[in-house]
């Protein structure tokens, strides 16, 4: 269980330091602002959605905590190619891996974002990882409202 642990904290330590899809898009669909006032976390989100209703890119730009900065970068690898539908699908099952304590990371339906589920041990991180989620919730809704994971 601790060489799981240590692979996961190797993880979010990769995307911190090189987080993919990093940058703004100039030809985005969608596009929603996030933050999180009590710990500083920012992100801009930039969706290009195609005719098919698919991601065929996105990127942000932002600052924040190791955990917010991984959380966004996972988030971008894992959505690039899936329609909103299964982003929709993708953000449900993180938020519940992240906040429900009987729900168990699967990582054949989440892939590498099973580095992120030992953040519900730490409520206060919690807000740090999904923001950018919810940042893509607002962005997917179109919704024009900053997203906040307070």
């Amino acid at each position: 269980m601790e060489d799981l642990r240590e692979l996961y904290q190797q993880v979010i330590l990769d995307h911190n330091k090189a987080p993919r899809n990093y940058g703004k898009l100039d030809s985005h669909t969608h596009y929603a602002e996030g933050d999180n006032p009590l710990c500083g976390d920012h992100i801009d989100l930039f969706i290009k959605v195609d005719k098919d209703n698919k991601i065929s890119d996105i990127g942000f730009e932002g600052n924040g905590c190791a955990i917010s900065k991984a959380s966004a970068s996972l988030m971008t690898a894992e959505l690039k190619g899936k329609s909103l539908e299964e982003a929709e699908q993708i953000f449900k099952l993180f938020h519940d891996m992240v906040t429900k304590d009987e729900v168990k990371p699967d990582f054949e339906k989440m892939g590498k974002l099973v580095a992120l589920a030992g953040v519900k041990e730490f409520p206060i991180r919690v807000k740090c990882a999904s923001l950018a989620w919810h940042t893509l919730f607002e962005a997917m809704k179109e919704t024009n409202r900053t997203a906040s994971s307070e």
